[in-house]
């Protein structure tokens, strides 16, 4: 049988790598303490799980839920944003239900890209980013995300041939897999970029709730106020611990919303009704639920980074997102992959090898703090182990 050229680039995955290493980790008998996934152990809230129980037994909510049966909840987004960025949202024309933030990033490049146009992607970043490109046979320019920069793009890198080709640039702040964040500052530099080269500005947002410290994390729509060429993808995954639930949504450009609509009138129809009402109350309901995940994170971050200076392994603190981005010691820098694969195997302890989010991610790890303080510290005194074997 033979398969379309668009799936080749899709073939290396590093969460099916490591889902293998990790298979074979528990074949041998071992204990897996697995920080690969950003998939947050913690419960969804409490008045959340009640109103979707409370929606089960009613036989309305058990048909097909077109775009205009979402209105409710497109209007909880709406005033969500108004409330957390002081900015007015049309529900009717600039918010889009998603099932999940990655539905909006993976279907976005079908909406803006025709074959050969260029995206302006950062290096390293979240999987499903580059996917999309290629199901839309788009080309991708990398944009480097160094330590040495904050882990911010450097606009003035980007030849002046790729932003002729150029219809989109896709950013994440908080980021993942590098936990930097960005500022207002930045935020004005790149809407300005991109309103001066026609470019549609993408920006994965699942991380507005987790600044550390007190720190504020901005929308990429307070610099775009008018919303002129950004749009914005929110989950309900991260703040609300709903990952499972497979809820997000886009706010932003009205044109760009439309047309992200269209894509997905022709892929699917909408979350199960009572989904939906659970992830309205998390929306409008009390918010004490949010604070206490990112203190609970803060925490963890503080506890395992602390185990790690413990053993020399000098990282520096994030500060925001519930990673941890750990420069690999020698002799691992030019491997992470098997650096990732060996130590779930040996030792049971999962992370995410850099180099599974683009090139520019080869010579790190990403921890994903996803269990309590105690479990992480285990973990830390493994990894200490296992370097101390294979120096």
């Amino acid at each position: 049988m033979q398969f379309a050229d668009r799936l080749k680039p899709l073939g290396a995955n590093v969460f099916a790598q490591m889902d293998r290493a990790k298979a074979r980790a528990l074949a041998a008998g071992h204990d897996l303490i697995d920080l690969s996934l950003g998939s947050s152990d913690l419960p969804a809230p409490s008045h959340a799980l009640e109103a979707i129980a409370q929606a089960l037994p009613d036989p309305v909510t058990h048909g097909y839920l077109l775009h205009h049966g979402t209105l409710p909840f497109r209007q909880a987004a709406a005033q969500w944003y108004e409330r957390k960025f002081g900015l007015a949202v049309d529900p009717d024309h600039e918010v889009l239900l998603l099932i999940g933030s990655q539905e909006g990033t993976a279907h976005i490049p079908l909406a803006l890209l025709n074959p050969g146009d260029i995206a302006l992607l950062p290096d390293p970043c979240y999987p499903s980013h580059p996917g999309g490109i290629h199901l839309a046979n788009g080309k991708i320019h990398w944009m480097p995300l160094t330590a040495e920069n904050q882990f911010l793009p450097v606009f003035e890198d980007i030849p002046t041939e790729v932003l002729a080709q150029a219809r989109m640039m896709v950013l994440s702040y908080p980021n993942n897999p590098t936990a930097g964040i960005a500022t207002r500052d930045f935020f004005d530099t790149a809407v300005a970029f991109c309103q001066a080269h026609g470019i549609a500005l993408v920006h994965d947002f699942p991380y507005p709730d987790w600044g550390f410290d007190g720190i504020a994390v901005p929308s990429v729509l307070q610099s775009d106020r008018d919303k002129t060429t950004s749009i914005e993808f929110f989950s309900m995954s991260k703040s609300y611990n709903m990952g499972g639930f497979r809820v997000g949504y886009a706010i932003g450009n009205a044109e760009l919303i439309g047309a992200l609509r269209t894509v997905k009138s022709v892929v699917d129809f909408n979350q199960y009704r009572g989904i939906l009402a659970g992830a309205i109350a998390a929306l409008t309901g009390p918010q004490d639920c949010v604070e206490i995940t990112n203190q609970r994170f803060q925490t963890r971050r503080d506890a395992f980074v602390r185990a790690l200076h413990g053993i020399g392994w000098q990282v520096p603190t994030p500060p925001a997102t519930m990673y941890v981005w750990a420069k690999l010691p020698e002799p691992w820098q030019k491997n992470s992959m098997e650096f990732g694969t060996r130590l779930a195997e040996e030792t049971g302890v999962a992370v995410s090898p850099g180099i599974g989010f683009g090139k520019s991610g080869e010579g790190y790890i990403r921890f994903a703090l996803v269990h309590e303080p105690v479990r992480l510290e285990e973990a830390v005194q493994r990894i200490k182990t296992f370097l101390s074997a294979t120096a």
